[in-house]
C-alpha cells in the first residue's frame, strides 16, 4: 500500500516538472548561422536554429553562388533545468546543410521561413565573403636551388607562414594630426598560434593613444599576396606626431609560439607522443614606416591654441542677473574630431573688476574609427565685486582643419550680465576696508568720533605662570605620543609584510588545486582566471609588490632584484602572457590548460628554491 501511495507521488510531480516546463518556455526564435569567410571550393555548413519541436513547414531560401552538395539534415536536442525551484526545459531544432561557393566575392543569402506554433517566422539572412583559393601547397614550402620540396609539419615555420604586418591609414599628415597604426599578424590555416607577445618601442615623437579592442579576440580568414591566412588585429595605436619632419615607426619584434603535435614515423614513438604538442618561438619582425610630417602654415592669431582637427564650439552661463559677490559661471563645450587631449585651455576675458579662479577642465572624449572623438568642457568661475553693467565676451577658438588645409575660427555666445548691489549696497563694500577715525563724511552727514582708549594695568603675568608652562608641554607630549604611534605602525606593517612573503606559496596552493578542478570540469575561462590569480597573487606577495603596482614590469624587475635568472625571468614572463592569450587561442584546451597548469606549479617551485 505504501508503495502504491509513493509510485502515486513520484507520477504527480513528473507531472507536476513537465507543465511546469512547458509554462516556462523560451519564446520562439529562428536563426541562421554561418561562417563570415570562406574560401572557394572548400566545403562548409550553413545552420538553421529554432527553440521548440513543434516545426512545420521549413523553406529554405535560395542560394545563388552556392552549390549544396547534402540537405537540409535535421537534428533535435533537448535538456532540462531546475534552478531555485524553477523548472525551464529547452528543445532546440537544426536544420543543416552542407555547401560549397563556386568563385569568389560575396554571396548574399535571405531569410529562411517555417511555422512554428501556427506562427510564420523568419531567420535573419546571411553574407558570406568569398576568398579566392590559396595559391601555396598545403603544407609549407621552401624553395632551394630552384627546386620546390616538402616541408614536415613541425620542422620549421617560413615568414611567409607566420608575420606581423603593420600599417598606418596615411603617411602624410600635419603636425598634430591624428593618423592610425595597426598590429595584424598573418598565421597559416595549418599553423596553431598559441602566444603573442611585443614591448611597445617608445614612440618619442609622437603622442600616442592606444585603442581598447575587444578582449576575446577571433581569428578572420584574409587573402593576402595570394595566399589565405587566419588573421587577427592585434593592436592599434592613433599617434599625434609632435613636430614637423620625416619621423619614423621603429620595427617591433614580436615573439610567437607555435604548437604543434609531436610528429614520427616511427611506431613506438607514435604511440607514446600521442597527443603530445612541441611548442617553438620565432620571432615576427615589423617593417620600418616614415612618416612625413608637414608644419602648420601660417596665419595663426592668439585664439589658437592647438586644435588641429575638426571642432566646433557652444557655452552656457548659469545667470545674467546676480548680485554682487555671488559666483557666475561660464561653461565652454569644445567637441569635436582632432586632439582633443593636447588643446590648451582658452582664455575667457571677463571684466577687470571681477576676482577670475583657474578653470576646471574636463576631458570627454573616446576613440572611435581610430580618430579621437568627443568633448573637452572648460568651467569659468568668476565673482563681481561690485554692481552695473557687464558685457562677457564671445570666446574666439582657432583650430587647423588638415582636410581643407587651412585655420577656421569659431566663437562662442557672448553674455550681457546684469550685477545688483550686494545687501548692504556697492558703497558698503568700497568702504569695509577703511577706519572709522578717518572717516569724515560719507553719503548723508554720517560723521564717526574716535573714542578714547581707556588703559588698566593688572599685576597677574602670563609669562613664567603655571598655564605658560602647561601650554609649552603640551605639544612635547603630543610629539612623543605620535613617534610612538608611528614606529607601531610602522612595525605592524612589516609584520604584515613578512606574514605576506611567508603565506605566498600556501595561498597560491590552494588557489591552484581550485584552478585544478575548473580544469577538469572544463570551465576554460574560469580556469584562465583563476591561474592568472594565483600567478599574479602569488608573485605580488613574493615580492611585496601592492595590487596597484603590479604589472609585469614591475615583476620582472623585482625579480632580477632579487638575483633571479633571466631564463627563469623570461618564463614567468611567457607564463603570464600564455594564460591571458590561450582564452581565444585555437587548439587543444586539455592540453594547453594542463600544460600551462604544470608550468606554473613547477616555476612557482623554482622561485620558492631562490627566494627564501
Amino acid at each position: 500500500m505504501n508503495m502504491l501511495l509513493k509510485t502515486k507521488r513520484l507520477y504527480a510531480a513528473v507531472i507536476i516538472l513537465m507543465t511546469a516546463a512547458f509554462a516556462y518556455a523560451d519564446e520562439i526564435s529562428f536563426t541562421a548561422q554561418a561562417p563570415k569567410t570562406v574560401v572557394a571550393g572548400n566545403r562548409f555548413q550553413i545552420t538553421y536554429t529554432v527553440n521548440t519541436r513543434d516545426v512545420k513547414d521549413f523553406r529554405a531560401p535560395d542560394m545563388d553562388g552556392l552549390s549544396v552538395l547534402a540537405g537540409p539534415s535535421t537534428s533535435t536536442s533537448s535538456s532540462t533545468q531546475i534552478i531555485n525551484g524553477s523548472v525551464t526545459q529547452s528543445t532546440t531544432v537544426k536544420f543543416t546543410y552542407t555547401v560549397v561557393a563556386r568563385e569568389e566575392g560575396t554571396v548574399s543569402i535571405p531569410a529562411a521561413s517555417i511555422v512554428a506554433e501556427k506562427n510564420r517566422y523568419e531567420s535573419n539572412s546571411l553574407t558570406i565573403s568569398v576568398l579566392p583559393p590559396d595559391s601555396s601547397q598545403p603544407q609549407t614550402q621552401q624553395r632551394s636551388g630552384g627546386q620546390t620540396r616538402q616541408q614536415p609539419a613541425g620542422q620549421g615555420v617560413n615568414t611567409s607562414d607566420l608575420f606581423m604586418l603593420a600599417t598606418v591609414d596615411k603617411t602624410t599628415v600635419y603636425e598634430q594630426e591624428a593618423l592610425l597604426l595597426s598590429f595584424k599578424v598573418y598565421v597559416s590555416p595549418s599553423l596553431n598560434l598559441t602566444n603573442l607577445s611585443s614591448k611597445m618601442p617608445d614612440l618619442k615623437n609622437f603622442h600616442v593613444q592606444e585603442v581598447e579592442l575587444p578582449q576575446q579576440k577571433e581569428f578572420q580568414l584574409e587573402h593576402y599576396n595570394g595566399r589565405n591566412y587566419k588573421t587577427l588585429l592585434w593592436q592599434q595605436y592613433v599617434l599625434f606626431p609632435q613636430h614637423s619632419g620625416e619621423l619614423e615607426i621603429p620595427s617591433i619584434t614580436y615573439e610567437g609560439i607555435i604548437s604543434q603535435p609531436v610528429e614520427s614515423n616511427d611506431v613506438f614513438d607514435m604511440f607514446f607522443n600521442a597527443g603530445r604538442y612541441v611548442e617553438t618561438r620565432h620571432d615576427l619582425v615589423t617593417r620600418k614606416i616614415a612618416i612625413n610630417v608637414k608644419p602648420l602654415p601660417s596665419g595663426k592669431t592668439g585664439s589658437f591654441y592647438g586644435g588641429v582637427g575638426d571642432f566646433s564650439i557652444s557655452s552656457t552661463i548659469n545667470s545674467t542677473d546676480i548680485n554682487a559677490n555671488d559666483a557666475v559661471t561660464v561653461r565652454v563645450v569644445l567637441s569635436g574630431t582632432g586632439n582633443l587631449k593636447l588643446v590648451k585651455t582658452p582664455e575667457l576675458k571677463l571684466p577687470q573688476d571681477f576676482d577670475i579662479y583657474d578653470p576646471k577642465v574636463e576631458n570627454k572624449y573616446t576613440i572611435k574609427g581610430g580618430r579621437q572623438t568627443g568633448n573637452k568642457v572648460f568651467e569659468y568661475l568668476a565673482i563681481p565685486r561690485h554692481g552695473g553693467e557687464y558685457t562677457i565676451p564671445a570666446l574666439e577658438f582657432q583650430f587647423f582643419d588638415p582636410k581643407a588645409g587651412e585655420y577656421r575660427t569659431i566663437k562662442t555666445d557672448e553674455y550681457q550680465l546684469h550685477v545688483a548691489k550686494g545687501q548692504g549696497g556697492s558703497e558698503q563694500t568700497q568702504v569695509a576696508y577703511v577706519s572709522k577715525e578717518d572717516l569724515k563724511y560719507v553719503g548723508q552727514d554720517v560723521r564717526f568720533h574716535a573714542t578714547p582708549l581707556k588703559l588698566e594695568s593688572t599685576e597677574e603675568i602670563f609669562f613664567g605662570s603655571a598655564l605658560f608652562y602647561l601650554l609649552l608641554t603640551v605639544p612635547v607630549i603630543i610629539l612623543i605620543v605620535l613617534v610612538i604611534l608611528s614606529r607601531k605602525r610602522i612595525a605592524d606593517n612589516a609584520n604584515q609584510g613578512r606574514t605576506r612573503v611567508r603565506k605566498a606559496s600556501s595561498v597560491a596552493t590552494k588557489r591552484l588545486k581550485t584552478a585544478r578542478k575548473l580544469m577538469n570540469d572544463g570551465d576554460k575561462n574560469r580556469f584562465y582566471d583563476e591561474m592568472m590569480r594565483a600567478l599574479t597573487g602569488y608573485l605580488g606577495d613574493k615580492l611585496s609588490i601592492p595590487v596597484a603596482d603590479l604589472s609585469k614590469d614591475n615583476i620582472e624587475s623585482a625579480l632580477k632584484n632579487r638575483n633571479v635568472s633571466d631564463d627563469l625571468v623570461s618564463a614567468i614572463t611567457r607564463l603570464l602572457d600564455d594564460c591571458e592569450f590561450a582564452r581565444f587561442a585555437p587548439g587543444d584546451e586539455t592540453g594547453r590548460m594542463d600544460h600551462l597548469y604544470e608550468e606554473a606549479v613547477s616555476t612557482i617551485g623554482r622561485i620558492e628554491n631562490i627566494i627564501k
